[in-house]
């Protein structure tokens, strides 16, 4: 399908497109924590993926080099965040579908409030590592860099979560305060 795609064969393009898409989608947004911006991820990725398509070299290849487009275009995407006003988005609170026996909701709001604090790269290699299951030799491939980066931004991103948890779990509330 994949050398189809890089004849030129739009349709076959589609298909990779399509079944890649969702899949995509999932670590931009776990990268960027902005379904906007992840979007706009995803659609410059696959654009770019069709534009340079013709040029990669091993096929067999094409996940790897399809993850490393979208990690630079969340990259792109970041920095543009940092440049542009922030606007705060109130979503409606849904019952879960199941039960969530893993995480309270504070625990996951404490996390995420932490992650926000993740650069783009640190964010990349966790999701990389935690989410997609890929080894830190496979996220260097991945992303083009040195196995040591990966395994320093790892080591970094954990602890600053760590920290970031523990500074969180300190705060009192004004409930505290107040009694």
């Amino acid at each position: 399908m994949v050398e189809r795609a890089q004849a030129g064969d739009a349709e076959a393009f589609d298909s990779l497109a399509r079944g890649a898409a969702d899949r995509l989608m999932a670590i931009a947004y776990r990268i960027l924590r902005d379904i906007g911006r992840a979007e706009d991820a995803v659609q410059s990725t696959l654009l770019t993926a069709w534009r340079q398509l013709p040029g990669l070299r091993d096929p067999d290849r094409f996940d790897a080099w399809l993850h490393r487009l979208l990690v630079h275009a969340c990259y792109a995407e970041a920095r543009k965040a940092r440049s542009q006003r922030h606007e705060v988005e109130f979503l409606p609170v849904h019952e879960p579908l199941t039960s969530d026996h893993t995480l309270t909701i504070d625990d996951r709001d404490q996390l995420e409030r932490a992650f926000r604090r993740l650069s783009p790269e640190h964010r990349a290699v966790v999701v990389l590592k935690h989410e997609l299951g890929l080894s830190q030799p496979e996220i260097a491939a991945t992303l083009g860099i040195p196995l040591g980066t990966v395994k320093s931004r790892l080591h970094s991103a954990i602890s600053t979560l760590r920290a970031a948890v523990e500074a969180d779990s300190r705060v009192t509330s004004p409930r505290e305060r107040t009694a």
